[in-house]
């Protein structure tokens, strides 16, 4: 039987049961006999609520993980158990349809899941109203900035009601000061909804600055090189001692993986 993300109702989860388990998984590409691994063994378990970063280097399968979680692929070899049913995914791309507005992209998941069209219309004016987006149902995305069509994407990934926020290098392609203050709105995001996070980032300060813990993964075949638990209080700030003092400390460690597999 081929290894799979295995989805369970909501209703059957356990209290303390983590959100996202993965159990020695393991991801190649390619045929038999020359396949390239990208991840190895990799055992990892997010808590309910919990914010956890995966860093590494560029092409180290952080992303390929992901998509494993969001079952958009399956694992060679492992499985992956999402207890509170599928996880939400949202891409570096914002990948909205630019010929609908912004309250209509979020529709397109609510209708997914069922609701009426008024309840649409509520549901997705809340949630515009939660990523601070009020009085924008509306608009179209060419009317709408680099940060606020993020936003947008981040209301339509939470319009899926899921259990776990997949984010993969949500904020890259942004400004520092638009990241900055998007930082600042999904540290309040997470901490109002209670929504699992699992975010792909190579930007040390940006894992220290969200993550309650950050895992780094080596270069190819990605593998858990290590973990920090990340203590200081929320909200931080990017540039404050602390997460600067840690952010040092983990890029050492990042140097040497990528050292150690530039060597190899």
């Amino acid at each position: 039987m081929s290894p799979a993300v295995t989805q369970q109702p909501a209703e059957d989860t356990l209290g303390s049961a983590p959100a996202v388990t993965l159990d020695h998984v393991s991801k190649s590409f390619g045929r038999a006999g020359h396949a390239n691994p990208v991840l190895d063994d990799i055992s990892l378990t997010v808590a309910p609520g919990e914010f956890v970063c995966l860093l590494g280097a560029s092409g180290c399968g952080k992303s390929t993980l992901l998509n494993l979680v969001a079952d958009l692929d399956q694992p060679s070899s492992g499985s992956i158990t999402v207890p509170g049913g599928r996880a939400a995914l949202m891409f570096q791309e914002h990948a909205l349809f630019p010929w609908l507005t912004a309250g209509r992209n979020i529709e397109l998941a609510l209708r997914l899941r069922g609701l009426g069209r008024a309840e649409r219309r509520t549901e997705s004016e809340r949630l515009l109203e939660l990523v601070r987006l009020g009085g924008a149902h509306d608009k179209r995305v060419h009317e709408l900035s680099g940060g606020m069509r993020q936003r947008v994407a981040l209301a339509r990934a939470l319009a899926q009601d899921a259990s776990v926020l997949l984010m993969d290098e949500p904020f890259a392609a942004l400004d520092a000061i638009t990241r900055d203050v998007l930082h600042e709105e999904l540290t309040r995001i997470w901490s109002e909804t209670g929504v699992s996070v699992l975010f792909v980032t190579h930007n040390v300060r940006e894992a220290v600055r969200l993550a309650q813990r950050v895992v780094l993964l080596s270069s190819r075949p990605g593998r858990i090189a290590r973990e920090w638990r990340i203590d200081l209080p929320q909200p931080r700030r990017i540039e404050s001692a602390g997460v600067a003092d840690l952010s040092v400390e983990i890029t050492e460690q990042l140097r040497g993986e990528i050292r150690r597999h530039v060597q190899h």
